[in-house]
């Protein structure tokens, strides 16, 4: 039996042996993967990245100072100001003291026990805007610019009628007859429309002079008011030049700041 010529036998290829391959296709760029790029486009300028800027604009023309930054510029400016402050704050308590309250030095023995020659004392010019003196009441006034009596009265009578003209002066006395009281003098004591005011341990006692009594009654007129001094032997008061008007009074004594041993309200 004759053997059938053999077909040539074709290798098989194996799974993985390597074999005759096409030409590579040229393969897509993935996203990732570099390739060619387009020209760079100009980027943008960014906000804050320098850049090309317009020619300066011309600066707007400097202010000029006024008086008041000149005169903080000046060197001496601050020692300035404190004397001004110090000149305004001196000008407020003239003011104040003028209007409201006034400091006054006693001259005279006439308000003593009370009041002592060289003794100081704060007035009230407010303390009768608004009410009327009272009896016992310690004020500064004008008098009269004569302390003589305007009419003539027995040496046993009060001065009943002062001169009309009011005096630069300063007076201290105690009121002691208000507008339409009928008084007179017994030892020393007012006896006021017929009593006798003998509770009055700020005088001194009145000894041994024609001062100390005046036995026949005068009435003190409407708007007026009659004086007295503590010290009734040796005080010149209403007694000898009559009472005063209501607006011849400055204000009332509502305390004392000298000597030191003396400082209190009255």
């Amino acid at each position: 039996m004759s053997v059938p010529s053999e077909f040539p036998v074709s290798a098989a290829p194996e799974p993985d042996a390597p074999g005759p391959q096409a030409p590579d296709a040229p393969l897509a760029q993935t996203a990732d993967a570099p390739g060619p790029q387009a020209p760079d486009a100009p980027l943008a300028q960014a906000a804050d990245a320098p850049g090309p800027q317009a020619p300066d604009a011309p600066l707007a023309q400097t202010r000029p100072r006024t008086r008041v930054e000149r005169f903080r510029a000046w060197r001496f400016a601050p020692v300035v100001e404190v004397i001004a402050t110090i000149a305004v704050a001196l000008a407020l308590a003239e003011s104040v003291q003028a209007a409201v309250v006034k400091p006054f030095v006693i001259p005279s023995a006439s308000m003593e026990p009370t009041l002592a020659i060289g003794q100081r004392v704060l007035v009230n010019r407010l303390a009768y805007d608004f009410s009327s003196p009272q009896r016992g009441d310690i004020v500064v006034f004008h008098p009269p610019s004569s302390l003589t009596c305007a009419v003539t009265v027995p040496s046993t009578e009060p001065c009943p009628r002062s001169n009309s003209r009011e005096s630069s002066q300063y007076f201290v006395k105690r009121v002691i007859g208000l507008p339409g009281d009928r008084i007179w003098i017994s030892d020393g004591h007012p006896v006021i429309n017929g009593k006798p005011l003998w509770n009055e341990p700020y005088i001194l006692p009145c000894v041994d002079s024609e001062s100390c009594q005046y036995p026949h009654a005068m009435t003190v007129p409407r708007g007026e008011y009659f004086m007295l001094g503590d010290n009734r032997g040796d005080s010149d008061d209403s007694r000898f030049w009559g009472p005063i008007p209501g607006s011849w009074i400055i204000g009332e004594v509502f305390a004392t700041y000298w000597p030191p041993d003396r400082i209190g309200v009255f």
